[in-house]
């Protein structure tokens, strides 16, 4: 209260000096209306409109299950248990450094999106269904790269749809969540190959304090600093980062 008391003389003075400035200016007026379409042509803006706001809507679940996002988030989250700092590296710190890896694993595909669907779009050489058709293309390349067989066979059997001739004649409502499916695994298995160095010096710590008749003294007090300790003289994000980026290879 005290330091808010003594910010208002500045308070003042910056309205004092400032508001005028800017009433002094002609600042842009931003206006929204809505008019009754009266060409096709405003029926097809407003219809882009619609659907340029849902994509953006959907935009969070499109990145996190259509691209890399989702098997780094799981492995980064399986290092900070396995080294057992809690909330370090912090949940921010992890999603923005999965999201840059995902846009370096996931920029090829999108330099093809941004050739082959927005610019023509853009250019108006093609409408909006053929442009989401070519977007497509690029990432259900991706996707079923990284999806098992066995996961789209899983998908195709419970959807009860014809069998497939090709990869061509698979409905992107089987190839995303096989997708899924197949990155969650992979993850897992990831996840648990980092946790067994670790595992391991808990349990030699847990042995020799048990040994030494320190019961009182928690082993992951102990274990932590040398895990810490391992994992850098390892170079251990270094060679996580490559194990991830590699593992889209």
């Amino acid at each position: 209260m005290k330091r808010f008391l003594r910010l208002l003389p500045f308070l003042f003075l910056f309205v004092m000096i400032v508001a005028p400035a800017v009433h002094s200016q002609i600042l842009p007026k931003v206006t929204l209306g809505f008019d009754q379409a009266k060409a096709p042509e405003d029926a097809a803006v407003t219809l882009e409109i619609i659907f340029l706001v849902t994509i953006l809507t959907l935009a969070p679940s499109i990145l996190m299950m259509m691209t890399s996002f989702t098997r780094i988030i799981i492995v980064l989250s399986f290092l900070r248990r396995a080294l057992g700092t809690q909330t370090m590296p912090s949940n921010q710190i992890l999603v923005g450094l999965a999201l840059f890896l995902t846009l370096f694993i996931m920029m090829p595909v999108f330099t093809q999106i941004n050739e082959k669907a927005l610019q023509p779009y853009m250019a108006e050489k093609i409408d909006y269904k053929t442009a989401l058709n070519e977007a497509m293309a690029p990432l259900r390349t991706f996707m079923l790269k990284q999806t098992e067989e066995k996961d789209i066979a899983l998908f195709v059997r419970i959807s009860k749809s014809p069998i497939p001739r090709n990869v061509d004649d698979l409905p992107n409502t089987v190839i995303i969540p096989a997708f899924i499916t197949s990155e969650l695994k992979t993850a897992f298995i990831i996840g648990f190959i980092i946790y067994i160095p670790f595992l391991v010096i808990d349990m030699v710590v847990a042995s020799l304090l048990m040994s030494m008749g320190m019961m009182m003294l928690p082993p992951v007090m102990v274990s932590l600093p040398l895990k810490l300790i391992l994992f850098v003289l390892v170079d251990g994000w270094t060679l996580i980062v490559q194990q991830i980026v590699t593992s889209f290879a």
